[in-house]
């Protein structure tokens, strides 16, 4: 799928997507600092994404990690700082929101410290029931296994086997 508005273009086009650029911003922001290379990486290949384009370079981006089904949770959801201020966050998720893939969700959710007004205008509330929502959160530098010690082999005497 593409849209296009002016000189900008939002495509769901794998080949548009310049995942360098987005590692890079991502690497930096305050909700993936730390983020590795392989792990963004990942995330892109196995997500919707959508690539806010300006003459062919990446001016902004967001993903839809789903089912196609069910639910979805998007994330990751930027506009590059020379590209602001032109509504284009908006137009974006507009078009995300838009997606085929994304018709007919019984749940959508994100997480956000500070874009609240941007959200709120397509339809995101605050949960209806935050105490029916449990998550597991590891910041990107905590070790990868859940229930490791300091050894790793999850015994708890810090000793490796």
């Amino acid at each position: 799928m593409e849209w296009s508005r002016d000189e900008y273009i939002v495509t769901d086009d794998r080949s548009a997507l310049d995942a360098e650029a987005v590692f890079g911003f991502l690497r930096e922001s305050y909700w993936a600092k730390g983020i590795s290379r392989e792990t963004c990486l990942r995330s892109l290949e196995n997500s919707l994404c959508f690539s806010l384009m300006h003459k062919g370079r990446q001016a902004g981006f967001s993903r839809a990690v789903t089912d196609r089904a069910t639910f979805a949770y998007l994330g990751d959801v930027f506009v590059l700082p020379e590209h602001r201020g032109q509504g284009l966050a908006k137009w974006m998720l507009g078009c995300a929101l838009a997606h085929p893939d994304l018709q007919g969700l019984r749940r959508m959710m994100l997480a956000t410290a500070d874009a609240h007004g941007l959200y709120r205008p397509l339809g995101f509330a605050p949960l209806a029931q935050p105490e029916a929502f449990l998550e597991i959160h590891q910041p990107y530098a905590a070790p990868a296994a859940i229930g490791m010690d300091e050894g790793g082999d999850g015994d708890g005497d810090g000793i490796s086997a």
